[in-house]
Formats: C-alpha cells, sequence, structure tokens
C-alpha cells in the first residue's frame, strides 16, 4: 500500500462556456455557390499568407508585428474579414503550440519506457505498474534502434520548440496524405481537389456586441436572411447596398433557435461559419456564442439524496445509483453504444447513450459521479508493448467527447456531473463489491462494480465495504467500523424490533418474545429472563 499513488479529492465539473448550433443552408442557386467559393477561396489564400508570417515570426511576435498583418490583410479584404482571419492564426499557432508540447512528452514517456526495458534481463516479468523485459534478443535490437530513432526526434522536438517553429497543415495533414494513397482512401484525383479546396476555404467572422444583429461581416437577421460582406476585389458582385451579398437560402436553427434569436434581437455577438459538406452537397451554416459559466452547485448539495456512479468502457457506460450511505440501490444499468462506424455514427451513438442514461439520473433527480480520465500517457505502444488489441481498446474509448458531450447536455437538464480521481476504481470495485453483489439471478460485472467504486468516491466514503478493525484488539475503542453508517445515525448499535407472527417456518405464531433481548440473542450466557418457578399440580 506505501507505493500508491495519492488519489485526488472529487469535485463538481463545470459547464460549457459556449454554445454552437447550425443549420442547412437551403435553396441556394447556382450564383450563390459560386460567389461563396470565390469569397472563400480568396479568403483561404489571405489566411495562408497570413498563417505562414505568422509561423516564420515564431516567438518573436508582438503587437506591432500583428497591426501590421492586419494592415496588409485589409487592403485585400476589410478590416472585420482582417481581424477574424488573424485571430483564427494566432488559434492555430497556439493549438500547435499545445499538440508539439504533448508529442514531446509523448516521446519522452516512450523513451523512459524503453530505456527501462533494455536495462532488464530477457523474459523478466514487469508488474501491474512497470513493463518487464523484452521476450527476445531480437525484439531488444529493435527496440534499442527504436531508442535513438526517438531521441533523434525529441532533440529536434526540442529545438523546434525552443525556437518558436511550428508545423500546421492548412486543410488537414490527414487530407494532404491522402493525395499519395488516392485508392487507398478511394477518391479520384478531381474528388480529392475538391474536398481540398473545400477544406481550405475560410468563411468565418466574429461577432460584435452592438452592431446589427451581432455580426456586420456575416450577417443573419432574425427572420433566417443571410447576407455576406464581400472582399473589396470581388465588390462587384454584390446584388444588394453596400457591398453585401444576400443568399437566397434562409436559416430557422431548429433546435436554440430562441436563444439565438434572443441574442440577435439585443444586437449581441454571435460567431458565424460557413462551410460545404462535399460529400453530400450540402451548405451549412454555424453560429457559435460563448455563454457566462454556470453557477456550479454544493459538493455537499450534489450528495444529498445519493449518486449515479458511471464506468466508462469500450462499448457501453456501465451504470449503478447509490443512496447517500453509500449502498447499491436497484439493479445496475448498462448503456451500449457502437463505434465501430464513421466518426458522425459514433457521435450519434454516444449522444443517444447518454440521453438514456441522463433521462434516468432526470427521473430519480441524482447527480452522476464519473472518472476523469486520461489516457494520453496509456496508448503508447512502448508501455504496452506487443498488447496491440489492449492499446486499440484504450485508444477507442470515447472519453473526451463523452465528457464534453455529457457536460453540455446536463447543463440544460441541470443535472450535476462530480468528476472523481481514476485511480484503483476497476481494482478496487471488483476485490469489494463483484462477489457480495452477485446472486443467482444477477451477475454483476467487474465494469458494475466499478461503478459502485466511483459512486463511492464521489460521495466521500471509501471503496470497501469496511474499515479495517482497530489494531490492538476488536473492540469499538477506536470508533465505529461500518462504512455504510455514520455515528450520528440513529438505532445503529439498536437491538432488533420484535415482529409479531412467525419469523421461520418451524415457528409458530407467538414465538420471538426475546427478539429485543441481545443477551438470548447471542447466547452469552447471561439470564435471558428470570427463572420461573416449577408448579407442582
Amino acid at each position: 500500500m506505501a507505493d500508491l499513488r495519492p488519489i485526488g479529492a472529487p469535485f463538481v465539473a463545470l459547464g460549457p462556456s459556449g454554445v454552437a448550433i447550425r443549420d442547412r443552408l437551403k435553396g441556394l442557386t447556382g450564383e450563390d455557390e459560386k460567389v461563396l467559393r470565390l469569397v472563400g477561396d480568396h479568403l483561404g489564400a489571405l489566411a495562408g499568407r497570413d498563417l505562414k508570417a505568422r509561423c516564420v515570426t515564431g516567438l518573436d511576435h508582438d503587437t506591432d508585428a500583428w497591426a501590421g498583418r492586419k494592415r496588409a490583410l485589409t487592403r485585400e479584404s476589410s478590416s472585420r474579414w482582417a481581424g477574424s482571419i488573424t485571430k483564427a492564426t494566432h488559434d492555430q499557432w497556439a493549438l500547435s503550440r499545445r499538440a508539439q508540447l504533448a508529442h514531446i512528452q509523448g516521446l519522452e514517456a516512450g523513451i523512459k519506457t524503453i530505456a527501462h526495458r533494455l536495462s532488464l534481463p530477457l523474459c523478466e516479468k514487469g508488474s501491474g505498474r512497470a513493463p518487464g523485459g523484452y521476450r527476445t534478443a531480437q525484439e531488444w535490437f529493435a527496440k534499442s534502434r527504436r531508442l535513438h530513432v526517438l531521441q533523434d526526434r525529441l532533440e529536434r522536438e526540442r529545438d523546434d520548440r525552443a525556437a518558436g517553429r511550428v508545423r500546421v497543415v492548412r486543410g488537414g495533414k490527414r487530407l494532404l496524405r491522402n493525395r499519395h494513397n488516392l485508392d487507398a482512401a478511394r477518391l479520384s484525383e478531381a474528388q480529392w481537389r475538391q474536398r481540398w479546396q473545400a477544406q481550405r476555404r475560410f468563411l468565418q467572422a466574429d461577432g460584435e456586441s452592438g452592431k446589427r444583429y451581432g455580426n456586420e461581416t456575416i450577417r443573419v437577421t432574425c427572420d433566417g436572411a443571410v447576407s455576406v460582406k464581400l472582399p473589396a476585389p470581388l465588390a462587384h458582385l454584390a446584388n444588394a447596398e453596400h457591398g453585401r451579398y444576400v443568399l437566397a437560402a434562409k436559416v430557422s436553427f431548429p433546435h436554440r433557435g430562441d436563444a439565438w434569436r434572443d441574442r440577435v434581437t439585443a444586437n449581441r455577438a454571435v460567431a458565424y461559419r460557413i462551410h460545404e459538406d462535399v460529400e453530400r452537397c450540402r451548405w451549412y451554416l454555424t453560429a457559435s456564442w460563448t455563454i457566462p459559466p454556470s453557477r456550479t452547485t454544493p459538493l455537499a448539495t450534489a450528495r444529498l439524496n445519493g449518486i449515479i456512479g458511471v464506468d466508462t468502457n469500450a462499448d457501453h457506460l456501465a451504470a449503478w445509483r447509490l443512496d447517500k450511505h453509500g449502498n447499491p440501490v436497484g439493479v445496475p444499468r448498462r448503456f451500449f453504444y457502437d463505434l465501430s462506424s464513421n466518426a458522425d455514427h459514433r457521435d450519434a451513438q454516444v449522444r443517444h447513450a447518454l440521453i438514456r442514461l441522463l433521462h434516468w439520473a432526470k427521473r430519480h433527480e441524482l447527480s452522476i459521479a464519473i472518472e476523469d480520465l486520461d489516457f494520453a500517457a496509456q496508448t503508447t505502444r512502448e508501455k504496452h508493448g506487443h498488447r496491440k488489441q489492449f492499446r486499440k481498446l484504450i485508444s477507442g474509448m470515447p472519453v473526451a467527447k463523452l465528457r464534453s458531450r455529457l457536460l453540455a447536455m446536463t447543463a440544460e437538464l441541470g443535472i450535476t456531473v462530480v468528476a472523481v480521481d481514476p485511480a484503483y476504481t476497476s481494482q478496487w470495485g471488483a476485490q469489494h463489491w463483484q462477489r457480495p453483489l452477485t446472486s443467482t439471478n444477477r451477475k454483476t460485472t467487474r465494469h458494475d462494480a466499478a461503478s459502485v467504486a466511483i459512486g463511492r468516491r464521489a460521495l466521500g466514503h471509501p471503496i470497501r465495504r469496511r474499515t479495517a478493525p482497530p489494531h490492538d484488539d476488536q473492540s469499538e475503542r477506536r470508533g465505529h467500523r461500518t462504512a455504510q453508517t455514520g455515528p450520528g445515525t440513529r438505532r445503529r448499535e439498536g437491538t432488533r424490533p420484535h415482529i409479531p407472527g412467525p419469523r421461520t417456518r418451524s415457528d409458530g405464531a407467538g414465538c420471538g418474545a426475546n427478539a429485543g433481548d441481545q443477551c438470548a440473542q447471542h447466547r452469552s450466557g447471561h439470564a435471558a429472563e428470570p427463572a420461573q418457578p416449577i408448579l407442582s399440580l
């Protein structure tokens, strides 16, 4: 027990800080699509040029350099388009820096693991927290060469980070690599070129509070009419005054349309993005805005009526309801999802599983306890070696998407989410709860037991069913040993109440007169009741 890592305290997870809704631009004419593609291609070229200038500047970037870039973009577009482009460039550069740091940390973890395993004899067994030696001399030799490769990569990445160099691909690295593997991607060159151009277009504008309908660049009125402010070189394409182009399509935003309509009516900032789905031949408009962080519920209030512990797995959510003392109530629930198809299908499956879970929690008016998982350091092949299926299992778990989806959906329903430390929940749950909760009619799985452990940790109880007895003797000298019931609970040490009637099939009615006498019940040797004189007839 001495080498266990410290376990963090549970906390109430914060809700979402923004809202994004999307609607299809139906009824676009051929001229509308032509204008949108011309505007997007022109602004996309400006965005690529600006991103290149930002990457060249590196760590030497300052306010003057930003102002110079914005002035150069303003001459070829407008001041508002230039502001949106430079902001997107800064966000992309900052994201690349964070990804670079994560890559460096992954390389350091891989080098540390390989060096440790190379230092061990062949076929030496590892422990639960450290891998053992390599199985063969051939594997040992291959890993020794890989160690040098990783060290070279780490040195190169550290030099890039110190110099402020990042590598960014506008349009996505995966789509860029598909250009050299069109047969594997099942794309023709024309199809790939169409997707590549659609991904590199730039048609997004930040909102401005106090301006008409919250956005002067991409304006959407209360009745759904969409108009775009054309850049200066394309102003001759305008079909409305002040260099604007009004689209034939209208939007309604069925989801959260009332909230969006309230914002544009009050002229509050709303950001818009127009993009094309090449596979479906459709155009979409996405509206987004920030919201103030919701007022978090105190942890004591979230624990008041009990909690629902949820264990996240590769194909389902295992959930169990617990009362405020940490005792499982009812039967376990499982909410399944299938992650074997494309991204849209996986997202829909996760969303449907969460909807069923939240409806169950809302019906009982309970909070939800979930692990604060992060598998960034667990998916590397250097740690688990040849266990490819296990690494695939961990990588396939939708941890980040499920957490973000859950927080967004619970904020709408008013359900509190309590995040707990994931350390040892599966191991200790199976050790202390799997067998006691298994019966002839119900087989408790390891995941069900883990959900009980998660719920008990969120409630502030220890995971094990009872605390250890005192070291000196078996008395109650050091306090009550039961973890489920607190010292302040009434009648916790009281005698059993007398229940009239037969208590077993062998007893007749009227038996059990000594049910309230502990001496008689436990046969301690003391007289249960005064001796009765023998009457002689």
